[in-house]
């Protein structure tokens, strides 16, 4: 049996470490040739340990000149170069991209151009290029598998059912930490309670994206250009128990959903192991009887506005979606921060949003410079705001 040869992208992160288990869980499907992480070092040690690697890409120069003395036959590259080098290399077949943010586009554009398969669980990579990475996948046979299990629960069940007897896909959204807060009283909320969630273990990035209700936009954009489905047929409904992953409505009126556990190995596994379901080893237990029963809400797009902005952008295309997703990045990092409120992570994006100026016809260059301009201006607005604080506070004081 001939393994499939894996490159994995962040592999220190949430996503990373449990395709991590799935490739140590069946060693005769799946190896590890290379990965890159962030500034876990630590980590990174025990996977080149673990997995012996034949090229690993750090973030930062000080990790590989660490590792480079620990492991002198592992080829070891550094930051955005690396990562555009470790998706050059030969003898690999799948791509997994669990990079957070639009760090992670650039080695994914390079691996399509090769016709690599690639397994995304990087959303800003088809937010911000969406129409280009689908026609260079299209023009090169490049498969792109996705990992988000809302993305991936659509993915399978579409499996053998025609695209033209698709009338409307169903996104789930657990509503995230805030869910039952009203937007008042969300002005003095913290980060703790930001990353509180109620169903999903994440990263911080993504777990305030699901507070702010920017992941799902995000999910719906990426929806979008991943099954050719127009904004207006893409639905997202507020499901608690995190159990319907998404659905697929045809025209027949049939509805057809995936279900299952909150266990993101299972989608990981199956992008990695497409087409076949392989056994998940440690399956993590799902009984609906004990589940009992499954509750439904429409989304309240003024409670979530920046929910309702991500359709504007969609619909807008060109450098929008970019630009909305820079100035999330943005924002979210400095609420992590502490450098601004929870609301002002959504005013910041609207503010980016509406002062961006568009023109017909962009390139995906065009739009990469849309999206560097709109992180040095959110930066700006962000220090400007924190300068205004702290004025106020000696004000204050005095």
């Amino acid at each position: 049996m001939t393994k499939k040869k894996i490159i994995l992208l962040g592999a220190t992160g949430s996503v990373g470490v449990q395709a991590l288990d799935v490739i140590a869980a069946h060693p005769e499907q799946f190896e590890l040739v290379g990965f890159a992480f962030g500034k876990n070092i630590e980590k990174a040690r025990e996977i080149i340990q673990a997995f012996s690697p034949k090229i690993v890409v750090a973030a930062q120069e000080s990790s590989q000149v660490t590792l480079a003395k620990a492991f002198p036959d592992v080829e070891l590259h550094v930051g955005n170069e690396g990562l555009i080098t470790l998706a050059r290399t030969e003898g690999y077949d799948i791509l997994l991209n669990a990079i957070v943010g639009s760090v992670g586009l650039p080695p994914t554009i390079e691996a399509v151009q090769l016709g690599r398969d690639i397994a995304l669980a990087n959303k800003e990579t088809l937010v911000v290029a969406g129409y280009t990475i689908m026609a260079e996948a299209a023009r090169t046979g490049s498969k792109i598998l996705p990992v988000d299990s809302e993305h991936a629960a659509i993915f399978q069940v579409l499996q053998g059912v025609a695209k033209s007897d698709v009338r409307s896909l169903t996104i789930t959204a657990s509503g995230g930490s805030f869910r039952d807060k009203t937007h008042e009283e969300l002005v003095d909320v913290t980060l703790e309670d930001a990353l509180a969630h109620p169903n999903w273990t994440m990263g911080a990035k993504i777990t305030l994206d699901s507070a702010t209700m920017v992941n799902k936009g995000l999910e719906v954009i990426e929806a979008h250009h991943l099954f050719g489905i127009p904004y207006d047929d893409i639905h997202v409904v507020l499901h608690r128990e995190s159990v319907v992953h998404s659905m697929v409505t045809l025209k027949d009126g049939a509805v057809l959903a995936q279900l299952g556990a909150t266990d993101m190995r299972e989608p990981i596994q199956y992008a990695l192991s497409y087409p076949r379901h392989l056994t998940m080893h440690h399956e993590t237990p799902f009984d609906l009887t004990e589940i009992g029963a499954l509750h439904f809400e429409k989304m309240d797009l003024v409670r979530f506005p920046m929910l309702d902005l991500a359709y504007r952008v969609g619909k807008l295309g060109g450098g929008y979606p970019a630009v909305y997703n820079a100035a999330n990045e943005i924002a979210n990092q400095a609420f992590q921060d502490g450098k601004i409120t929870f609301l002002e992570i959504e005013q910041l994006i609207t503010r980016a949003v509406f002062e961006h100026m568009e023109f017909d016809g962009q390139t995906l260059h065009q739009i990469l410079a849309s999206d560097e301009r709109t992180r040095q201006k959110v930066s700006q607005w962000v220090e400007d705001l924190t300068q205004e604080k702290k004025i106020a506070l000696t004000e204050v004081r005095k």
